[in-house]
């Protein structure tokens, strides 16, 4: 492969990019978009639970339920049922998700240590209901407890002390904000080289590129190289917003980011030149790239946890890149790890990327 050549065709790649209106604005618009935007709307945190109580009680320690209930940064009631029908249709109506039942005289009996709660949650959002019943549960335990202190009433249930390692805030959006990013790079660097490609195809300016000596591994790097330097910026685009924005930075080297980018957008590159190797026109190959995508999102552990799939999909997720790249962006940015923890994810990102960069070789049918 004569490097002279592979220069010529990375500054011919370059120049097209840089005269494509909609290319240059995908790479800079596109993370700014995403970054501000969706670490704030896809949150997953269970916040402003709607409680319905049912207080039979109607003593000093029920009202004092009701109010840290409302005082909850995650809870509000949304109403003091007199009967549990009209707490029923409440959840009905769609204005609770949890209904707090205390029985009658249950000040009197907690005394004596034979009173119960009775709390019931909306199962149609099971993540919702689940963890709304806990925050009723907690809270309700926290006054019950001061409650106690209070009255010197001995308290039989042990402290707890809780600490949340990595991320003591529980903050979701630090735990979505680096997966983000490597959807950015799994989009831009995914579909690009590959529209890219297609539309030399469908213009007839490959059939120009077929016909002279310039071999498939060079042509095919050339396709790749730009989006190694289009990775990077996204990712730093990325770091940025969520430093100065969100005030969430990498606990560990930037080195390690800026290694496996390199990696997944060659497997990105890779993958998207193979498609539209394969694709006639712009429109299989949107198809195509987009049911990966979509693969990718749902198995990669954006979302839901790879431990909480079945047992046969966690065995798919091995041949998923993304995997790897949402575990290591996950591990430095929380909780520092380097290079040498994260050994296997790199080694599997770079398996990916020369299997990729060299499927894409292959299947570049260059006809003479």
């Amino acid at each position: 492969m004569n490097p002279r050549i592979l220069k010529a065709l990375l500054i011919k790649e370059i120049k097209l990019m840089k005269r494509n209106p909609l290319i240059p604005k995908i790479i800079i618009a596109m993370p700014i978009m995403v970054m501000l935007v969706l670490p704030l709307v896809a949150n997953l945190d269970v916040k402003n639970v709607g409680v319905t109580v049912v207080d039979n009680d109607h003593s000093q320690l029920s009202r004092r339920m009701i109010a840290d209930i409302e005082a909850s940064e995650y809870l509000t009631v949304s109403a003091v049922a007199e009967t549990y029908d009209e707490a029923i249709a409440s959840v009905e109506r769609g204005e609770a998700d949890v209904i707090l039942t205390i029985p009658p005289h249950y000040s009197r009996e907690i005394v004596e240590g034979n009173a119960e709660l009775d709390i019931e949650a909306n199962g149609v959002n099971a993540t919702k209901g689940m963890l709304g019943a806990q925050y009723v549960s907690q809270s309700a335990m926290a006054t019950l407890s001061q409650w106690r202190s209070e009255n010197g009433i001995a308290v039989t249930v042990p402290e707890t002390s809780v600490i949340n390692l990595y991320n003591p805030t529980l903050n979701f959006r630090n735990y979505m904000i680096p997966a983000l990013i490597v959807v950015l790079l799994i989009i831009i660097c995914g579909f690009l080289p590959a529209l890219n490609l297609v539309s030399e195809k469908e213009s007839g300016t490959i059939e120009a590129m077929n016909v002279t000596p310039v071999s498939r591994f060079a042509f095919v790097l050339s396709k790749l190289i730009p989006f190694w330097i289009v990775g990077l910026i996204v990712v730093t685009v990325g770091m940025i917003i969520g430093w100065l924005v969100y005030g969430l930075k990498p606990a560990g080297s930037l080195g390690a980011i800026y290694l496996v980018t390199i990696l997944f957008s060659l497997t990105m590159s890779g993958l998207g030149v193979t498609i539209a190797n394969k694709s006639a026109t712009m429109l299989q190959s949107i198809f195509v790239m987009f049911a990966f995508i979509m693969i990718f999102q749902l198995m990669g552990g954006l979302f839901t946890p790879i431990r909480s799939m079945p047992e046969w999909a966690q065995y798919i997720t091995y041949a998923i890149p993304p995997r790897y790249f949402i575990e290591i962006m996950r591990s430095v940015y929380l909780k520092g790890a380097g290079i040498i923890d994260l050994w296997p994810q790199y080694a599997a990102i770079a398996a990916f990327a020369l299997l990729l960069s060299l499927l894409a070789a292959i299947t570049y049918n260059k006809r003479t």
